[in-house]
């Protein structure tokens, strides 16, 4: 059975300026996107090679995927584990602060997809779960500063693009903007269409 849900090659790589405009206007090309996309700014030369990994599925050593309440999280479960079998990179499952219970169920989900493929196909997905200093309002302000080790931070980081934009996103910009904006390494994103992927129930 095949458990491959895209070809690397298939994935859209973006590069784009420092500035919010720059980042923005790629976002905006990118909302009708329904395969993975990724966005490597000016400044994040070093990582470019990143990239290129991710799409002959070379080796990658971690992956951040930040999970909020929202819903549409759970639409990266299918895409952060074909990453972690293609290129062996190891899964940080960096979970909001919430009062609620809502991040720890799409955590779990996520958990039960990634186990359930491992089992499927026997090969090893190692990932692991963090709980975030922020809440799912204000998780995004730490993914550009969180380290995997003291002086190692991760490879790629992995967001849900913003359904649709408030005001505040349009005043100061969606989160995935912020993120990119201040991130040194590549950020893939997946945006929230319910026909994006068929994903776990």
């Amino acid at each position: 059975m095949n458990f491959d849900i895209l070809h690397t090659e298939d994935i859209r790589v973006e590069y784009c300026g420092n500035s919010r405009r720059d980042i923005q206007a790629v976002l905006d090309a990118c909302r009708e996107e329904r395969r993975p996309y990724v966005v490597i700014k000016d400044d994040c030369s070093a990582q470019q090679s990143c990239c290129s990994e991710v799409q002959n599925g070379s080796t990658l050593s971690s992956i951040l995927v930040p999970v909020t309440m929202l819903e549409e999280e759970v639409y990266k479960a299918e895409i952060c584990t074909y990453l972690a079998r293609k290129t062996g990179a190891h899964l940080i499952l960096l979970r909001a602060n919430d009062y609620g219970s809502k991040a720890i169920k799409n955590t779990q989900r996520i958990i039960t997809h990634i186990q359930t493929i491992a089992e499927r196909t026997g090969e090893t997905i190692t990932y692991e779960e963090r709980v975030a200093k922020g809440d799912s309002f204000h998780i995004h302000k730490e993914l550009h500063l969180y380290p995997i080790t003291d002086n190692r931070y991760p490879d790629l980081i992995l967001l849900t693009a913003s359904r649709e934009y408030g005001l505040d996103d349009w005043l100061f910009g969606p989160p995935e903007q912020y993120v990119i904006r201040h991130s040194h390494v590549p950020v893939m994103l997946v945006n929230p269409r319910a026909d994006l992927f068929s994903l776990c129930d």
